[in-house]
């Protein structure tokens, strides 16, 4: 198999004359394709201790060779039900299980990584309903479980008017997060957000559901969880000394007639960007923290949903919207005549840590797909490329973050220089042949070297690809210039 490389040579005006320019290699290193009934290869999570990168896949968690992706083991969890997520921390594995029944409670199962069996000690805990993501703080000594508890039928339409409002469903388990002390193996707490302040704008909140967590990043101090309220569009702010949310904030809206945000609206097999009158809600799926010079900001896959039924969801010819407008899918809880608001922002942003945007990606992940004729244009009256997953990674002294696309026509990673959050360069997009949609992505550091691990649903896939950073020599010279060009180099994987 010959490896796929990316060479990017990037220049930036804040490194200091005495520093040279960095040449990003990026090379394919391997592809897994998982096979099984009911097997979907979702969420990765890598182990140093035992050089494993662990996939979970709905029915299960094949764990793979981190060098070679060779598969060692299946692990089977379909006997308690779905499995969501998995992480891991110093060789204890967590994974999160929706019951078979997914508005009852789930579970977590804590696991050794050598043995790769059930751990030694309580390894079952019971948690909140619908478990969809689950991970360690930095320290390793709290699991913090995003329970969403989807409702099974959505609360029934009020009235006629628009926008639309949904009373209350008859059986909607309580978004939460489950609060896990590994030391003691033990529930030390289970925070919900009814009653919780809120701020910002546009939350939604009449849509039939109750808050739902979806996914859930650690600030470094190990102090505050911020999660993600996806079908809220907002996020949740967790004290960990507390044990409780102290707000949710309401991420706003995103302009889409403003320069540099301009969408492609038709799903007609001619792809037009243009800059309409409409709004986006934000509605944040990955999130992940990372600190400068001791401020936390907040970095976000802006990937859009709806209800699961689509309840809250029309076209836009319902409400007023004709031309290039009549068929793009908005929020029908938000939208009237003249006014709409689509779900997602087609970008990933960062916040600092009161959830003020600091830097938006714009039109860029759309545009950049179409440049490199991956760019599916059945999704444009809906969410565009849709950013879900975020990680986030050091090289060469930079902070760089890796935002997957789960609706491109091959698997697709973009990557961007956040060192300053505000003032980001995009680098470059990875365009991984024989994979399709990713879902979720881990970077780890291994023997001196960066790795991007990748799970794809649509493909049932995953792959590694390797980075590193070669400082070019002589040229300090060239300093000062700014973000001055990208070359790229690509050899296709045979």
């Amino acid at each position: 198999m010959k490896k796929m490389t990316l060479v990017m040579g990037l220049l930036f005006a804040s490194m200091s004359m005495a520093e040279a320019a960095t040449t990003y290699q990026i090379s394919k290193e391997w592809t897994f394709s998982h096979s099984g009934s009911g097997y979907l290869s979702e969420i990765p999570a890598f182990d140093a201790l035992t050089n494993t990168l662990w996939v979970a896949g709905v029915k299960g968690v094949d764990v793979l060779n981190a060098t070679n992706g060779n598969l060692l083991q299946r692990i089977d969890t379909s006997a308690y039900g779905n499995i969501n997520s998995v992480s891991i921390h110093n060789g204890l594995a967590a994974f999160a299980i929706e019951n078979t029944t997914r508005s009852n409670a789930g579970i977590v199962q804590l696991y050794d990584t050598t043995s790769r069996s059930l751990a030694a000690g309580t390894n079952s805990f019971n948690v909140g309903a619908l478990p969809d993501m689950l991970t360690f703080t930095p320290d390793g000594t709290k699991i913090l479980v995003a329970n969403e508890g989807t409702p099974d039928t959505y609360g029934s339409r009020i009235g006629s008017s628009v926008p639309r409002v949904y009373g209350a469903p008859a059986n909607d388990p309580a978004g939460s997060v489950t609060i896990i002390d590994v030391a003691s193996r033990s529930v030390s707490a289970t925070a919900t957000l009814a009653g919780v302040p809120t701020s910002g704008s546009h939350i939604r909140t009449n849509t039939g559901m109750d808050f739902e967590p979806e996914y859930i990043a650690v600030s470094a101090d190990g102090s505050k969880a911020y999660v993600t309220l996806q079908e809220a569009n907002a996020i949740g702010v967790l004290d960990l000394k507390t044990q409780s949310f102290t707000k949710v904030v309401g991420l706003g809206v995103k302009d889409f007639s403003a320069p540099g945000n301009s969408i492609d609206p038709l799903n007609n097999n001619s792809v037009s960007f243009i800059s309409p009158n409409v709004k986006g809600l934000y509605m944040p799926d990955g999130i992940a923290t990372y600190d400068v010079a001791g401020v936390t900001y907040l970095v976000t896959a802006n990937e859009g949903d709806f209800r699961e039924d689509d309840g809250d969801r029309s076209a836009a010819s319902g409400l007023g919207g004709s031309g290039a407008l009549a068929n793009i899918r908005v929020s029908n809880t938000d939208s009237s005549v003249g006014d709409l608001y689509a779900a997602g922002a087609r970008s990933f942003s960062i916040r600092d840590a009161d959830g003020n945007l600091v830097y938006d990606s714009g039109d860029i992940l759309d545009k950049e797909a179409f440049a490199r004729g991956i760019y599916d244009d059945a999704r444009s009256r809906d969410k565009g490329v849709e950013p879900e997953g975020v990680d986030l990674f050091t090289l060469g002294g930079r902070t760089i973050a890796a935002v997957g696309l789960e609706r491109t026509l091959k698997g697709a990673i973009a990557l961007f220089d956040i060192t300053d959050p505000t003032k980001v360069s995009f680098i470059d997009m990875i365009v991984s042949e024989g994979d399709l949609a990713p879902e979720g992505l881990v970077a780890f550091e291994k023997d001196g070297a960066v790795f991007l691990a990748f799970a794809n649903e649509a493909s049932n896939t995953t792959s590694l690809f390797r980075v590193s950073a070669v400082p070019e020599p002589g040229s300090a010279a060239m300093l000062g210039l700014g973000l001055v060009g990208i070359a790229a180099m690509r050899r296709r994987q045979q």
